[in-house]
């Protein structure tokens, strides 16, 4: 793979790996909002929500327009969710078969005592 493609890769993932950013996402999913409504919402400072919209603007993934004196944001590409969603569902088949293991070795304890 080429290394600018790479490059924006890593920029992507480096946008989705923080958990004020993902939180962001989450609200965006029901569409665009402002900013007045997103900073309730993830229970952040102005500053530091205005900095990780930034980041996720950068890499693409919000882009924000100014209606009056609020700016609002939306998603560029619903398919960013998919993603999210398979990296969770990743998490609970990892959790599951944790489960799973731990159960049978507790299984296995139980039945040498």
């Amino acid at each position: 793979m080429e290394k600018k493609i790479l490059k924006i890769q890593a920029s992507a993932f480096n946008a989705l790996a923080h958990p004020l950013r993902l939180k962001i996402l989450e609200k965006l999913r029901a569409g665009p909002c402002c900013v007045c409504e997103i900073i309730p919402y993830v229970g952040g400072e102005q500053s530091n929500v205005s900095h990780h919209l930034a980041i996720l603007r950068g890499a693409g993934i919000v882009q924000g327009e100014k209606r009056g004196v609020e700016v609002w944001y939306e998603i560029v590409d619903p398919r960013i969710y998919k993603i999210i969603d398979t990296m969770d569902e990743c998490i609970i088949g990892n959790l599951n078969r944790t489960r799973g293991l731990l159960q049978t070795i507790t299984e296995s304890r139980k039945s040498k005592s």
